[in-house]
């Protein structure tokens, strides 16, 4: 069986053409797609605990089935092979290979990762594997979550488990997905799992978090082969003042801080940055809770950035008296999820066409992050691990699923990708969000990201016109004409 490793020697293409070696993938995550919730020694995870808390998921939606992904991943792969996909990043499902965060693995859950990894290799399709997207098992929780340090430890046990059942067959590993989402969705909002609402702690939560990453990296090059590359992945916001005035650059500022270089500070720089201390000196203090060692361990070399990016961030100081939105369209609270900087307000785009998750389409936000962090991380390779959107897809009577406004959006956002390439962006790889419809966190069933429809009922897969589109671009390793389908 031949390991598909991926390529670090990339060279610039034709100019219409993505660089050589570009890596097309998609993207999915455990939770949301592979039900099977309670088989094979798998206990609850936090988002199971969530998703059972009446009104805290949409219509009462759980992932206990999901797009039953468990049971179908060599139909899935198959139909990854039919579109050309060279690469797919799934993630590890820690209540399903160590079911109380702590102890020995479970066997029959790790060998749903070895079954998945070797059809994937067989279709010569590399596997991404990500150790966490937000699944922590609920008795870790139970004994005070990411807010307490000891997960992290709990992390880099975990990742020793999967490392060393996958690591022959993964050449390319992810710690993290989006601890902003993990940290101040689930412990400031309270809008994801575990729901809590308490900003000290997701402060604390978001240290922990880059933490575990840390302490996973530190694993993972213990043993994994040197070829494997590693990375995290960060849902970076694209910060915009909403005018010129000082008070809402200083509002930027101040999110950029809580929502950006609270990660990319210690993971790329090792040092966390004197203004978001300054920021949220009220809520924790920083010289207790980073100890002698962590900013080291933290800043262990990665190969590549994750980035994803959905639309850009628009932030102002609220008029007085005003209503205004606190959230940055993440779900309904009245916590914020920005600890320290509750106050900012947040805004739509203007003149910009929105998703069905009413977030502006902004192509030009993604050129612009993948700039910024070429600017301030000089070398530092990049990928894009989740890019897509959600729209209001249906079956039509033909048995097809049409949807030219994902299409639209796609290429928006690949061109953006080739523009930010050709200015010097050192961007190695592109993972559509998602590949197929699945349990979209708070929001259930109702929205739809997937470039496959799946049919919940039947479980049926039925690619939409862009995944056909998605397979053209592969197949070119270029943009086709706009209005292409």
């Amino acid at each position: 069986m031949t390991v598909v490793r991926p390529d670090t020697t990339l060279k610039q293409a034709p100019e219409t053409q993505f660089p050589t070696g570009f890596i097309w993938g998609a993207a999915t995550a455990s939770y949301q797609v592979e039900g099977a919730a309670a088989e094979d020694g798998r206990t609850p995870s936090i988002w199971d605990t969530f998703s059972r808390t009446p009104g805290k998921v949409r219509n009462g939606d759980t992932g206990d089935i999901a797009a039953d992904h468990y049971h179908r991943y060599r139909d899935d792969v198959a139909l990854m092979k039919q579109l050309g996909l060279k690469a797919y990043r799934f993630s590890v499902s820690w209540s399903r290979v160590q079911p109380t965060g702590r102890g020995p693995a479970v066997e029959r859950g790790l060998d749903f990762y070895r079954k998945l990894v070797d059809e994937l290799l067989d279709a010569g399709i590399m596997p991404v594997a990500t150790l966490y997207h937000w699944d922590l098992p609920q008795e870790l929780e139970d004994a005070g979550g990411w807010p307490e340090r000891v997960t992290a430890d709990r992390f880099a046990d975990y990742a020793a488990i999967v490392s060393g059942a996958l690591g022959d067959r993964v050449g390319m590993w992810t710690t993290l997905n989006e601890p902003w989402c993990s940290a101040y969705l689930g412990y400031g909002s309270g809008v994801h799992a575990p729901g809590r609402t308490e900003p000290a702690a997701a402060l604390q939560a978001a240290h922990h978090l880059n933490l575990a990453h840390g302490r996973a990296i530190e694993v993972l090059r213990a043993q994994l082969p040197a070829a494997a590359q590693t990375s995290v992945t960060l849902n970076l916001h694209q910060v915009r003042p909403l005018t010129g005035s000082e008070a809402d650059a200083d509002a930027a500022r101040r999110i950029d801080a809580v929502g950006n270089r609270v990660f990319t500070g210690p993971m790329l720089r090792g040092e966390y940055p004197e203004d978001l201390i300054t920021d949220t000196s009220h809520l924790v203090d920083w010289s207790k809770l980073v100890k002698d060692g962590d900013l080291a361990t933290i800043s262990r070399p990665v190969d590549a950035l994750g980035i994803n990016y959905y639309s850009p961030t628009i932030v102002s100081v609220p008029e007085q008296g005003a209503d205004y939105a606190r959230s940055d369209a993440h779900g309904a609270s009245t916590h914020s999820p920005w600890p320290g900087s509750e106050h900012v307000a947040f805004h739509l785009a203007e003149g910009k066409e929105r998703t069905a998750m009413d977030w502006s389409i902004d192509p030009d936000g993604l050129y612009s992050l993948l700039m910024d962090v070429t600017r301030d991380h000089p070398g530092l390779p990049l990928m894009i691990t989740e890019n897509g959107a959600a729209f209001d897809d249906y079956i039509s009577p033909e048995g097809k699923v049409q949807d030219p406004e994902r299409v639209a959006y796609l290429h928006g956002h690949l061109d953006a990708v080739q523009r930010a390439v050709a200015d010097g962006a050192d961007v190695r790889g592109y993972f559509l969000w998602s590949l197929m419809d699945n349990f979209e966190w708070a929001y259930g069933y109702s929205k739809r990201f997937g470039a496959v429809y799946v049919d919940y009922a039947s479980q049926r897969r039925i690619p939409k016109a862009s995944a056909y589109w998605y397979s053209d671009v592969i197949r070119r390793h270029a943009l086709p004409p706009v209005g292409t389908v």
